[in-house]
């Protein structure tokens, strides 16, 4: 029996090197979008607390939404840049499985943060609580950290406080440990693929060709964003992607997981190719693009469900260089970056 449990038996293959529990606050949800302060519990592999650390992150920008996260320009002005926290925040997360409410946003805007050094973070998985939640069939109106805190009696002292928000998902964490192990349930790990593309030289490019009288945005990063409403795709859907065939215009692309090439990029890149980007899985989607086509997330796993072919990131970039144009044998040519 596991020292103060009734577990008997520990499942052989949950990780064995304890747990990260984080938190970030940022100025908001774009990839250029930065992180403003970082929370982090370290838990032992049983769940039990062993440390505890936080930072406030100076942007070198505008704070971004203030009345959430409550860091004003003034607070964060003498905080220390990424770079100047990043060897602290990887000695706590080496080795460990990061866990997070929604753990997708965290990693992407930790592995944003790491890109823009030329570095990565020192994680290999990921948890997300939600999944977890949802996978234990806990009776929840919903899959909100203040709903899950509530469902396990956790006091939420300070909500948007990221060392507060890492507190209270580690004091929900440990019970959903406990009963995911009870139950010898399978965790969701889903491995962690560091961003290596930011499409920062795309983007610098879009911006020089903005003209002068453009009005700039208040709260993003160099003062402008393009919006993010995509186009809708002119062509029709010439339906599924047929393995060692080429992508068709029109063709109902939908990306899940992790990829290099920051997502954003990515789906702006199959704009461009006259590709639509889908945002969920059906009978009707094309091709499903995934680094881990056995993952946990809706897509992947709707993907299985009805059939959706799908292909890895590398495979997908290839097929990206040339697009059969709808209607007769021409194609797309190949996408010339630099």
């Amino acid at each position: 029996m596991l020292p103060g449990s009734d577990i008997e038996t520990w499942p052989v293959d949950y990780p064995d090197a304890g747990w990260a529990v984080v938190d970030v606050e940022t100025t908001g949800l774009g990839r250029t979008d930065r992180v403003v302060s970082v929370g982090v519990y370290q838990l032992d592999p049983h769940g039990t607390v062993q440390d505890h650390w936080y930072t406030t992150v100076n942007p070198e920008r505008d704070p971004g939404p203030v009345w959430i996260h409550g860091l004003t320009s003034d607070v964060l002005e003498g905080a220390p840049t990424f770079p100047g926290v990043a060897e602290e925040l990887s000695r706590r997360l080496d080795g460990r499985v990061l866990v997070a409410h929604n753990a997708l946003f965290d990693w992407s805007m930790i592995s944003r943060e790491y890109a823009r050094m030329s570095d990565r973070a020192p994680i290999e998985q990921r948890l997300c609580t939600i999944v977890l939640s949802r996978d234990l069939g806990l009776p929840l109106s919903n899959h909100k950290l203040g709903t899950l805190a509530a469902h396990f009696g956790v006091e939420t002292r300070q909500a948007h406080h990221a060392l507060d928000d890492a507190r209270v998902l580690a004091e929900v964490f440990r019970p959903s440990l406990r009963l995911a192990a009870e139950a010898g349930l399978r965790l969701p790990l889903v491995p962690c693929v560091p961003i290596s593309d930011l499409g920062l030289a795309e983007e610098a490019r879009a911006q020089s060709r903005i003209p002068a009288q453009t009005v700039r945005r208040p709260g993003t990063w160099g003062g402008y964003r393009p919006a993010r409403r995509r186009p809708a795709c002119p062509y029709p859907n010439p339906g599924r992607w047929q393995a060692d065939g080429p992508l068709v215009q029109g063709m109902r692309v939908a990306i899940t997981g992790d990829t290099g090439i920051d997502r954003e990029v990515l789906e702006d890149r199959l704009t461009e190719a006259g590709l639509h980007v889908a945002s969920s899985v059906s009978r009707l989607t094309s091709l499903l693009v995934t680094n881990d086509p056995g993952g946990w997330s809706t897509k992947a796993r709707k993907a299985r469900e009805v059939g959706t072919p799908t292909v890895d990131e590398a495979a997908f970039l290839q097929l990206l260089q040339r697009v059969q144009a709808q209607g007769d044998a021409q194609h797309v040519p190949p996408r010339q970056d630099g």
